[in-house]
C-alpha cells in the first residue's frame, strides 16, 4: 500500500551577490520530510554558480553566509537538517565584502 506523501511549498528569497546566479525569489515544493540540506542540493544543482558561493567545502557553508528559516539563523536551529515546513520563507545572505 503506498501511502501518498504531501508536498510542501516554500519561498527562496537571495539578497545580495546571490542574486548574480539565481532569482531574487522562487517558490520550490518539496517532499514534506526536506531539510535545508535537500534544498541547497536542488538550488546548486539548479543554478551555475551558486555552490561556490555558499560551500567552502562539500556540506561546510562559507564563513558568514547565513541562511534564515523563517527570520531564524538555521545555525542556531539544526544546521542544515533543519526541517522545512510548508510556506517557509528562507532566506538566503552571502559574505559581505568590503569594509
Amino acid at each position: 500500500m503506498n501511502i501518498p506523501q504531501n508536498d510542501i511549498t516554500i519561498t527562496v528569497k537571495s539578497f545580495a551577490t546571490l542574486r548574480e546566479v539565481m532569482d531574487a525569489q522562487i517558490h520550490i515544493d518539496f517532499p514534506e520530510n526536506a531539510t535545508i540540506r535537500l534544498l541547497l542540493a536542488e538550488l546548486t544543482g539548479r543554478y551555475e554558480g551558486l555552490n561556490k558561493l555558499i560551500f567552502a567545502a562539500p556540506e561546510t557553508l562559507r564563513d558568514y553566509v547565513n541562511i534564515l528559516k523563517n527570520g531564524r539563523n538555521i545555525h542556531f536551529l539544526a544546521g542544515l537538517d533543519t526541517p522545512l515546513d510548508d510556506g517557509d520563507i528562507i532566506a538566503l545572505f552571502p559574505p559581505v565584502a568590503g569594509g
